[in-house]
């Protein structure tokens, strides 16, 4: 069913990395995988850019449909093979409008956590400083107390007692955050989330091979609460 199905993505990247959970949720594992390198800039390969203009990962292509944006790719799965798998969208609208809240706010969580993990990328050497670095952390501890609010009003996952699409597309980022050194003591409820979703056979089975060690670029953020 998933071999006219290719993902082109990258090791590492919560994007990608949500679709790949989708997949696996869907029971569509079968699909061609084409692991690209961030490092040797393989994303912006003829190969990519032909499909996505923006040459960037994840890359998802069903038959002749392309779909380049990962909350897309992983909507459009759950719409075609809704019947399939586990159900990521809740029929109760309660739990859908919750549901669709904590996935769009999986954005500004991913830009905070970005401007930390990606400063000495985007920022160029003479224009960094300390000062700046510090503010950026402070928005991630903001910005991760919220997050650890909300699992502790509704664990154990992100709408209540049902893994949903809100669970997909926020673990990982929230599990990058623990790969850069988050410290499990100050976040309770986003460490037992961390820990109860890292043993689910869909994310056990596509987690980062790069995550080999972790850093310590968070071990300092502290709960804002």
């Amino acid at each position: 069913m998933a071999k006219d199905m290719t993902l082109f993505w990258g090791s590492g990247s919560p994007p990608c990395w949500r679709v790949m959970i989708t997949l696996e949720e869907k029971n569509l594992s079968d699909y061609k995988s084409n692991l690209l390198s961030f490092e040797k800039n393989e994303h912006k390969s003829k190969a990519v850019v032909d499909l996505n203009p923006r040459g960037q990962l994840p890359t998802f292509k069903h038959g002749d449909l392309v779909i380049s944006e990962s909350y897309a790719a992983c909507l459009y799965l759950e719409a075609k093979f809704k019947e399939q798998g586990t159900k990521l969208i809740p029929t109760c609208p309660n739990e859908q409008a919750l549901m669709y809240q904590r996935l769009f706010e999986v954005v500004p969580l991913g830009d905070k956590l970005g401007n930390v993990i990606y400063y000495e990328w985007k920022v160029p050497e003479g224009e960094r400083f300390e000062a700046a670095k510090n503010r950026n952390k402070e928005a991630v501890a903001v910005e991760l107390s919220l997050w650890e609010g909300y699992l502790k009003k509704t664990e154990p996952y992100l709408t209540g007692k049902n893994f949903s699409m809100a669970d997909v597309v926020a673990f990982p980022a929230i599990a990058y955050a623990f790969q850069m050194g988050l410290c499990p003591r100050r976040f309770p409820y986003l460490a037992k989330y961390h820990n109860l979703l890292k043993e689910r056979p869909s994310i056990k089975k596509t987690w980062p091979a790069v995550w080999k060690e972790k850093k310590d670029l968070f071990k300092d953020i502290q709960n804002s609460s």
